[in-house]
């Protein structure tokens, strides 16, 4: 098995960092045979991959290893991602877990993710706070047809809606979530092919002119005592500005496990 490893990060050594290689020459492993990671760094002898040609060369093209295996696990769940929706990352982990740290899981909270994708806040959430009423809205029929079929092989409940935030409204929610688009267009000069060239830039990018437009907006709204945001760490200190000058109260800024700013919270008497 050894040698199969070798042989996968050799092929892609020279399109991905030597820090990803190992993860990814053992994730295809684990697909394609169904072996778990302590199987498949005990075997002794090689497992058959007949389409592994196949997938390297999807993965030299940049193709998300989540795309070409139509799915990921994230926070217990089994998730269907594609190029309609984000990958769920593990920054929107931490967001999942500091909402269900701060507010009270004992009572039947009305919860709304903004800008749902995959569904995989909601869905998270509903996971771990099994009493909570958790609904996810999106602009994309495509993305929510993936988050319903999300919530389905998870089998746990959460309405999902198709809604336009910059023209509709919501309301008397306990909690409100959101990760909206928020890189600039000027950014994409930093960006990887994994994510510029396979994810949907509608729930990617803001214009230039205007990064807080989805932050602004939905705060704007006070459509729920509790709002979280993920954040752009660049406008960290704007959103929390921002959210002041509209009256929230308790705002803090949270930083992730890399240390970058990168979700917000505050209350208002919706």
């Amino acid at each position: 098995m050894k040698s199969l490893i070798n042989h996968i990060i050799s092929e892609l050594r020279d399109f991905y960092p030597e820090e990803e290689l190992r993860e990814l020459a053992l994730w295809i492993i684990e697909e394609a045979t169904g072996m778990t990671r302590t199987q498949i760094i005990t075997a002794t002898s090689a497992a058959e991959i007949p389409n592994l040609n196949a997938i390297i060369e999807q993965l030299r093209t940049h193709k998300p290893i989540q795309h070409i295996f139509e799915h990921t696990l994230w926070m217990g769940l089994d998730l269907r991602v594609t190029s309609d929706t984000l990958i769920p990352r593990p920054e929107t982990a931490e967001l999942v877990e500091w909402i269900i740290k701060k507010c009270d899981q004992s009572t039947p909270l009305r919860v709304a993710d903004i800008g749902t994708g995959s569904g995989c806040i909601a869905i998270a959430l509903k996971q771990h706070c099994p009493i909570w009423q958790v609904c996810g809205f999106d602009i994309s029929e495509k993305a929510l047809n993936i988050a319903r079929i999300n919530a389905k092989n998870n089998a746990l409940p959460v309405d999902f809606y198709q809604l336009d935030i910059l023209t509709k409204s919501i309301e008397n929610q306990d909690i409100v979530v959101s990760n909206p688009p928020y890189i600039c267009h000027r950014e994409k000069a930093d960006m990887t092919p994994r994510v510029l060239d396979h994810e949907p830039h509608t729930a990617l990018f803001v214009p230039d002119n205007d990064p807080l437009l989805f932050y602004r907006r939905i705060a704007s709204l006070k459509a729920g005592k509790n709002l979280f945001f993920e954040i752009n760490e660049a406008y960290g200190q704007e959103v929390c500005e921002m959210m002041a000058e509209l009256g929230y109260t308790d705002i803090q800024l949270k930083h992730d496990i890399y240390g970058k700013a990168r979700m917000v919270f505050g209350r208002i008497e919706a």
